[in-house]
């Protein structure tokens, strides 16, 4: 019989296509994942992965069976879930995942509400790509994701909108452009940009945010955070977007640069995501109240909308 480790381990070795990986996910060791895994060949009759001593290929079966088991294994934990919330002696937990470019400059300002709206909760914060974020959620691992869109979402997913977040453009301060206090889309036209690297949905979203016209990457760079991007344009190395909600949080501060506000840009949505068949969405609309709440306050207090120099 078919049990819910044996789920877990398929869908661990699909999302890591490695036995190691896999094993360290399900926090067992190697040896029990591989047998857990040959169990479950033997229990079906069919073979779900093929294996090399160089890599791990997931054969057709095998990937259809761990988007089933994803499924399943997503049901088992709202279950659980509804369990426990129904209970309601001790403190709901939620396991909050959030991307870099909007985690760490939000999250701050809101953990005093969210401590003070939902005294009895107790919230886990994770930090990483989007994808990432999105299968962990499906799976259980997540119960609530702060993403942008656009980017394409299962129909098993409940979103919530919190707010638009616009560009600044952060040249040198004697760049052509850095006495500008508003650029449009043909100022960028033949520009290369400072992008993060390819699997920050902010560098797709960067890239596509005028219409009719198609944003150039300096492809010599590319960092791994907005920080990053910050402390190479103020060394003269290239132009950069910074979404509106890391300037409003201060990531120029200290650095000799320009911001100007980019005009006709259309912006990411940022929203809260979780599971339709989720118990906690009273608890998620309230979340979302107060990261709603802190952006306002972020934006009041820097004066958005203002071009700013730093």
């Amino acid at each position: 019989m078919t049990t819910l480790r044996q789920l877990r381990f398929l869908v661990a070795l699909d999302e890591t296509l490695s036995f190691s990986r896999a094993a360290e996910a399900c926090h067992v060791t190697q040896s029990t994942l591989s047998t857990g895994l040959k169990q479950l060949e033997a229990s079906l009759g069919s073979q779900v992965a093929e294996r090399t001593k160089q890599c791990v290929l997931m054969t057709p079966l095998g990937q259809d069976l761990a988007e089933r088991a994803r499924a399943i294994l997503t049901q088992v934990q709202d279950f659980e879930d509804r369990a426990k919330c129904e209970h309601a002696a001790g403190t709901t937990t939620i396991r909050l995942g959030a991307i870099p470019t909007i985690g760490p400059f939000l999250m701050p300002r809101a953990m005093p509400k969210l401590k003070r709206v939902l005294p009895d909760t107790k919230l886990y914060l994770r930090e990483e790509l989007t994808d990432r974020l999105v299968n962990g959620l499906m799976d259980g691992r997540l119960d609530l994701i702060l993403i942008a869109l656009p980017h394409p979402l299962p129909r098993q997913i409940e979103t919530q909108v919190l707010f638009s977040d616009g560009y600044a453009l952060a040249t040198p301060a004697d760049h052509p452009l850095g006495n500008r206090d508003t650029v449009g889309a043909d100022d960028l036209r033949d520009r290369r940009l400072l992008l993060l690297e390819r699997g920050h949905c902010l560098q797709r979203h960067a890239l596509s945010s005028f219409s009719g016209i198609n944003l150039d990457e300096d492809q010599s760079f590319s960092a791994t955070s907005l920080a990053t991007l910050v402390a190479m344009v103020e060394e003269d190395l290239g132009i950069t977007l910074l979404p509106n909600l890391a300037v409003d949080a201060g990531i120029s501060k200290g650095h000799a640069l320009h911001l100007g506000h980019v005009e006709g840009a259309h912006p990411r949505e940022v929203i809260l995501a979780w599971r339709r068949s989720s118990p906690n969405v009273e608890i998620y609309n309230k979340i979302g109240d107060s990261l709603k709440a802190a952006r306002a306050e972020l934006a009041k207090q820097s004066g958005h909308g203002v071009p700013q120099k730093t």
